[in-house]
């Protein structure tokens, strides 16, 4: 790209590949760039909400790109934290900051090239508009242990739109303890038609 990514190109994109060529270029400024610049608080609010549910780990963070998340679990607890995303030029980023024990590049539309099970799954950023719909929470099922907490954020229209509430129902035998929070996904520093955004938290304990 001629111009650093912004929101609405994320929004906008229609396939893995168009979603890998995306965070390849914005993966050196977007921590400053981005998430320091539009006051990206979801990273925080997860984190929070996984450790006020009594989260524990192993965590496996999904979508971590330039590790957010980490930073927040590693800054609040003492956690175990393995993340897995489609871009690698995000995850070397994310490998810089010290906080994973394991970095996976893959698609979380697939199974994951792991044999590990995970007690806590959380998510900031993946579950949103031009990326992951609700049967990625599903696949994530595969991967976590019985009591397993999931802590996943949903972009709020992304969660209307793409038939969450339908994917919870069908899988309503496989989890318990489910509840949502609505937050806003930036603070006061983002630009004006975004300051408003909205996502909700879907957590849960899978059976």
């Amino acid at each position: 790209m001629s111009k650093p990514p912004i929101v609405k190109d994320a929004y906008a994109l229609t396939s893995a590949e168009a979603v890998k060529e995306l965070y390849r270029d914005w993966a050196v400024s977007y921590d400053i760039g981005f998430s320091v610049s539009q006051g990206y608080q979801i990273p925080r609010e997860v984190a929070l909400a996984f450790f006020g549910a009594e989260g524990v780990g192993p965590v496996l963070d999904v979508g971590a790109g330039t590790g957010l998340v980490g930073e927040q679990l590693a800054a609040l607890g003492d956690v175990t934290i393995d993340g897995v995303d489609l871009s690698a030029e995000m995850l070397a980023v994310a490998a810089t900051k010290g906080h994973y024990r394991d970095l996976i590049e893959a698609n979380i539309l697939q199974p994951l090239p792991t044999q590990q099970r995970y007690i806590g799954i959380v998510s900031a950023g993946t579950f949103t508009l031009g990326h992951v719909g609700p049967e990625g929470i599903v696949g994530l099922l595969d991967v976590a242990e019985q009591g397993a907490l999931f802590v996943i954020a949903v972009n709020a229209e992304h969660f209307e739109s793409a038939g969450f509430a339908a994917m919870l129902d069908d899988i309503h035998n496989r989890i318990t303890d489910l509840s949502f929070k609505d937050i806003r996904i930036y603070d006061d520093r983002a630009s004006e038609d975004h300051v408003d955004d909205m996502a909700r938290l879907i957590i849960f304990r899978t059976v």
